[in-house]
Formats: C-alpha cells, structure tokens, sequence
C-alpha cells in the first residue's frame, strides 16, 4: 500500500491522503483590502478537485502592516470572513481539508507607512529599517494572532499554521541573526521564543483544531539557527499542543547560502522528527510520486508539502498515483478521463 494515499489523522482532522499544498502567496488581492477575489476561489478549488489532501491558504496577514504586499490575503478583520469561508466551502465539497497560514511579515513587509520588528534592523538596502516592537506591540501582535485564529474557526478551516519561516516576524523573534534585542523577547533561545509561546498559547484557547508552525529550520549563516539548536524550540512547542512541524529553512538573512537539489529540505525534516518526536512535513523539491513515497516509508517525514510542483501542475496527485501503481477516486466529471 502506497504510504502517500494512505489517510493521515492528525488530533480530529483526518486527510485522504499525505499531500499537502504548501501556502504560497498569490498576490492576487488587487483591491489592497485583503479580500478574497476570484482567482482565489478558481485556485484553491482547482487544486481541490486535483485530489490534494489538504490545502493551506497562502500566508494570511494578521494585521495591515504584517502584510508581505499590499496583494496579500487578510484576516484582521470580520470583513474577510465570507471570502475566506467561500474558499473553504468550494474546496471541500471535493473532499479536501482546508488550512489557513497565519502570518506577519515583520521587516520584510513591502507596504505603506511604518513596519515592525524585534529589532531595527532592515533585512537589506532594499527594504526600509523596521521600528523595534514594544512590548505593547508585541502584546497587540499576540492578540492579532489570537484574533485571527478565531475568524479562521468562524471560516470552517481545519487546521491552522503560524509562519514561523523565510525571515517573517516570528522567525526574526527566533533567530539570533534578526533579533538583538536585550529584554525579555531578546538573548537566550527561551526569551527569543517567548513571542511564539505567547501566539501558542492564546490561540489554544480558542482554537482546539490542529496546530501547525512552519519553519525555517536552518539560517544557512553562520551564527544562526540550525536544526539541533531548533530541537529544544520544537519540543517546547510540542508541549504547548503544536501539532506538526512544516520544515523548510532560509531567507532570515541575504547572506544565506544555500546548496539546492532535489528534497535538500527532507534532511532537516528527518532531523525535527527524529530530535522532537513529533509529525513533520517535509517541503523543498519534492517533484515526483517515487520521491515523495521514500521520504514517507523511510520515516523522514509523515506529511509531503508541495509548492511549485502544484503551480505547474494541480493534477499532482493523478501523476503520482500513476507512478505508484495506486487508483485514485477522481471526481465523477473526470473519471472518463482518469481511469483510462
């Protein structure tokens, strides 16, 4: 039995599968408002009837000034409830299980006005110099989060993940390399994870769902956060009832350098599963069914995360269950097509 196809349960969501697609930007709202437009309901619906076994909304800012674009999804406010919840509803009248990613960009914000971080600190001569959070700002953060988490339950998602990756706000609290400050958010690996613990814990009273939080388990600089000294972090999220660590890695700082090649990120993956005990998902050119089917029967990871590869093709999940000899139920209209 191929381990891709088998249903995966994570606390009370069961998916149909292992695939997942990861949230990626479509920078599609055109209105600057955050609302759900058509292209958003055409693409997540598409990928739905593609048989994809969860599919996470692309990064959903918190708040106006956490977005990464002004074309960027919101959910700071009931005003994107309704496109949010059409998003939901037309998706999983296919069978998918839908997540939303909670997000804020920080320094790497490209909007109007001010932009925040823990520390001012630009993330290069591109971008403009972030003013450093208060603890009031902080605490509002916290609530935004919180707050969202809310509209994302009122929306029907099932599962939520916080961005906790690719140099946003809540990696530049985690990683030493963006975050200088010398209070309690600064210093010690606890007192930088302060912020997300803070995030956890109030979206758990509200939110009883599956947790998930991206990361980016390695810095790819020296100095910065690599996956053992991720380790300790994860298990403290373990125990605040984070459900499932998404791993990739990078973009915190420009001076990164990175060697890519088919699955680079699986290592650090295996490396979270192995050190945290706990579920993970492995992302990072994951291109084919065969691919996909070692990471999972070899215990590297237990959910596969695909990016690009459903951009060019939402049919994913046809193509690889051809690869591994597995017949797939596809929706009625297309079955003609599908079973021959």
């Amino acid at each position: 039995m191929s381990k891709l196809f088998e249903p995966y349960t994570i606390r009370n969501v069961e998916l149909k599968n292992r695939i997942v697609m990861s949230p990626m930007c479509m920078y599609s709202s055109h209105r600057e408002n955050g609302m759900v437009e058509d292209w958003h309901k055409i693409h997540y619906a598409t990928r739905a009837v593609g048989q994809v076994g969860l599919l996470i909304v692309e990064a959903t800012a918190v708040l106006p000034q956490g977005r990464i674009s002004a074309q960027d999804l919101g959910i700071w406010s009931d005003d994107h409830i309704e496109g949010l919840a059409e998003i939901v509803r037309l998706s999983k009248q296919h069978g998918s299980k839908m997540g939303i990613q909670l997000a804020h960009a920080g320094r790497k914000a490209e909007v109007e006005g001010n932009i925040y971080a823990p520390s001012a600190i630009a993330y290069n001569d591109k971008y403009k110099t972030p003013l450093e959070m208060t603890v009031e700002e902080i605490h509002a953060t916290v609530q935004a989060f919180r707050n969202a988490a809310v509209r994302a339950k009122k929306a029907g998602f099932d599962v939520i993940e916080l961005h906790g990756a690719h140099g946003y706000l809540i990696n530049e609290f985690l990683s030493p390399l963006s975050n200088k400050r010398k209070d309690s958010y600064g210093g010690s690996a606890s007192n930088r994870y302060r912020f997300l613990r803070e995030i956890i814990d109030a979206i758990r009273e509200d939110w009883d769902g599956p947790l998930f939080v991206r990361i980016s388990a390695h810095d790819h600089a020296e100095g910065g956060m690599t996956p053992q000294t991720y380790i300790e972090m994860v298990k403290w999220m373990k125990e605040q009832g984070v459900d499932l660590i998404d791993v990739s890695s990078g973009a915190v700082v420009t001076a990164a350098r990175i060697t890519i090649y088919p699955g680079y990120q699986v290592p650090f993956a295996e490396a979270i599963r192995r050190g945290a005990h706990i579920p993970t998902g492995a992302v990072g050119l994951i291109t084919t069914g065969i691919q996909a089917e070692e990471v999972l029967q070899s215990g590297r990871a237990d959910l596969i995360f695909l990016g690009r590869e459903l951009l060019r093709n939402p049919y994913w999940a046809y193509s690889a269950a051809k690869e591994l000899g597995v017949t797939v139920q596809p929706p009625e209209q297309y079955e003609r097509g599908w079973r021959f």
